[in-house]
């Protein structure tokens, strides 16, 4: 039920694309909206400041004053504010309620919600599946995606396919999906959780009572995912292996589903346009979301053929000399590249790796580059700790490079049939972003013949 949001004042914390979308959604429901960033305003960001101030959404930086907390009657967090900062502290010592931007948009609409989360193939799943739904239905993408589901929240949409990350579940309490996803469980962002199984309890939230969806999707070859799906309540369903029942699987070069006992095929695994098996992965978990709510398997397989790679997931770029080339920015942790170095069955791969360390472990990831990976770039400020993890695993085709263009040009002379970005690190040493990592990477290798 819509919440009446006249005169309440509301505190977003962080200048973010989910803190506007909910500064500008409520000031256009009266309410009084308070904007506060911990960091100094970008120069680029002057023009936004200007016109969210001309909509009566007061801004400030370098906060957080107590002008602007005092008397706030909520606050929606970004996702990013970790819950053991000092400013989370300071509103739950005043005892002013926390909430997230999507659980903001849960509580004011009543279209359904498709809860995609894991810690790798979110984006993609969530991607393929609002692609497929749309075939049929008004299902946008949202959440961690890049675009605030209060943004889309007037659109009268019949889904709304929403990737959540556990920041964003940690802080929406109430937030309960018609579907929800588990695609896997890695180690990640274990410092803002506070140790593993803090994070693994963020994750699974959404599939626990009172939160529990009507139906779950979880991955059945992850073996901590799928032994707490037993313990849930929803109608459960599984991918990545064949069950008696409610399952998607692989068998003879196919993806099958079935929910009762008759098998039924889907597609071809030849004509799936997504590259390595945790992308089959994806396809089987959209499949099932878009079988429970009653897609023809002629209708999902068409959809699934004319998807695209997500940009900076494993995305074809060009091909150069013989040399195929592949941006995977958006892994930035070892589990994450592990997944795409697994991916080019056989064939001789250059890998470039390396960024800003996130110190998880290492051995996993170099054993995979032992079987997988004919030579590997290193970059950034993990250069020094993954040349001596590989080392000590016994692996020495070890290249090091001062930038990602030196790291490229280094590829091309290597003459491998793949060079692919993967760097299992965020991107801050070098870059702003994982996004811009993976643009530098791709304009680059466009300006090459």
């Amino acid at each position: 039920m819509k919440r009446n949001w006249f005169d309440i004042k509301v505190l977003v914390l962080g200048f973010s694309r989910s803190g506007i979308s909910a500064a500008k959604y409520l000031i256009n429901k009266g309410a009084d909206c308070y904007i506060t960033e911990k960091s100094a305003m970008k120069d680029k960001d002057a023009q936004l400041v200007k016109e969210l101030n001309s909509l009566g959404i007061k801004t400030e930086f370098m906060g957080h004053s107590q002008d602007f907390i005092e008397g706030a009657q909520l606050a929606i967090t970004s996702p990013g504010i970790a819950p053991h900062s000092e400013i989370i502290n300071r509103l739950k010592e005043e005892n002013i309620p926390i909430i997230s931007e999507v659980e903001l948009a849960y509580l004011e609409t009543v279209t359904p919600f498709i809860a995609i989360t894991g810690t790798n193939g979110k984006t993609t799943t969530t991607s393929l599946c609002s692609h497929i739904l749309s075939t049929k239905y008004k299902a946008p993408s949202c959440g961690n995606i890049g675009i605030p589901p209060t943004s889309l929240l007037e659109d009268n949409n019949d889904y709304l396919v929403v990737e959540l990350s556990s920041y964003q579940i940690e802080y929406s309490p109430s937030f309960k999906a018609q579907i929800a996803m588990f695609l896997n469980f890695t180690p990640d962002h274990l410092d803002w959780h506070g140790g593993l199984e803090n994070y693994f309890i963020s994750k699974s939230k959404i599939f626990r009572s009172p939160q529990t969806p009507a139906f779950s999707i979880f991955n059945a070859l992850d073996e901590r995912v799928f032994e707490f799906s037993k313990t849930t309540e929803s109608e459960n369903f599984y991918f990545g292996k064949e069950l008696d029942k409610n399952c998607c699987y692989e068998s003879n070069g196919a993806i099958f589903y079935k929910r009762n006992n008759l098998p039924e095929k889907i597609i071809e695994l030849q004509d799936v346009p997504l590259v390595g098996e945790h992308n089959y992965q994806n396809v089987m978990a959209a499949i099932i979301a878009a079988k429970i709510i009653g897609l023809e398997n002629e209708e999902i397989r068409s959809a699934i053929m004319s998807f695209h790679a997500v940009e900076h997931r494993c995305e074809f770029v060009k091909t150069i000399n013989g040399i195929s080339f592949y941006n995977d920015s958006k892994a930035t942790n070892p589990e994450a590249a592990i997944v795409a170095i697994r991916s080019f069955g056989g064939k001789k791969v250059s890998l470039i790796a390396g960024g800003r360390d996130k110190m998880t472990g290492l051995d996993e990831f170099c054993q995979s580059i032992k079987e997988c990976i004919s030579d590997v770039i290193l970059i950034g400020e993990a250069a020094d700790r993954f040349d001596a993890a590989l080392k000590s695993k016994g692996y020495n085709n070890i290249h090091r490079a001062a930038s990602l263009e030196n790291a490229i040009d280094k590829s091309i002379e290597l003459n491998n049939e793949i060079c692919l970005l993967s760097p299992a690190c965020a991107s801050f040493d070098m870059f702003d972003n994982y996004e811009t990592r993976g643009e530098v990477f791709k304009n680059y290798v466009s300006t090459k013949v």
